[in-house]
């Protein structure tokens, strides 16, 4: 065996060049960040939710970069709905190597309050949803022996938070035993399958707990790095994990939280 390192793959082995992108929940502020991360490192990118007009400003964004771009509209909770969407990114571009699936919900109540449909709609969202999307698309991969799943999870799976999210925290500690649990099934596939969990980071939805100082404090409390994420913290997680750079990495929950689950 060579134990010398090859530095023409470590000079390339973030590039995406060749590489066909789905992002689910792409018009949102994750979504669009990580589009257009990939982008940015070379892969064209199928971008989905379930207003194809929401789409078509990140499809733009990712084709000004000189990457071909598409929208397709899906409801990740029916699997009729993501089979469809799957055999389009097919249809079009013949193939699909990664999948980051960033489409999800949020709700928060205190736990005796909480509406169980409520409580059932964020676990579809986050759970049925992300499973339904691995699955097709861990169909090809496995067909192709090789592909890259980023789940989308969050420090509300590492820890409980006493802002009413039994069942935003509930649906993400799932999405991270199903990351490991597709690791360790589809590894013999060459298949790596890893999760981005990040603090709470600045969007137009979060905007309204951010810029009241009182809950501003309380999230800050518990981040050693003193802020909130902003969108680009989530490139580099992104474009590591869908890039040959982590071949070898899969099963892992990548914290992009600024130390708040380091203690």
């Amino acid at each position: 065996m060579n134990h010398e390192v090859d530095l023409n793959y470590v000079r390339s082995m973030f590039s995406l060049a060749g590489k066909v992108a789905i992002v689910t929940g792409g018009s949102g502020a994750l979504g669009k960040a990580v589009a257009q991360s990939l982008a940015a490192y070379c892969a064209d990118v199928v971008v989905t939710g379930r207003t194809p007009e929401t789409l078509e400003p990140v499809v733009k964004a990712v084709e000004e970069m000189g990457r071909r771009g598409l929208a397709v509209t899906c409801d990740p909770n029916k699997e009729d709905s993501v089979v469809r969407m799957v055999e389009r990114t097919v249809e079009v571009f013949g193939t699909v190597d990664i999948l980051v699936t960033v489409a999800g919900m949020a709700k928060r109540a205190p736990a005796e309050d909480f509406p169980i449909d409520e409580w059932q709609q964020v676990m579809d969202a986050n759970v049925r949803g992300t499973f339904l999307c691995c699955k097709h698309v861990g169909k090809i991969f496995k067909e192709k022996k090789r592909g890259k799943i980023i789940t989308i999870s969050s420090v509300r799976a590492f820890a409980g938070h006493p802002g009413g999210y039994a069942a935003y925290g509930t649906s993400k500690g799932a999405v991270n035993l199903l990351t490991k649990q597709l690791a360790t099934e589809w590894a013999k596939y060459n298949i790596n399958v890893n999760s981005i969990a990040p603090c709470i980071f600045w969007t137009p939805l979060t905007q309204e707990v951010l810029e009241n100082k009182a809950l501003h404090d309380v999230f800050m409390s518990r981040i050693p790095m003193g802020r909130a994420a902003v969108t680009q913290d989530f490139a580099g997680a992104a474009v590591y994990l869908a890039s040959p750079a982590s071949d070898f990495v899969t099963g892992q929950i990548l914290y992009v939280d600024g130390g708040a689950t380091a203690g």
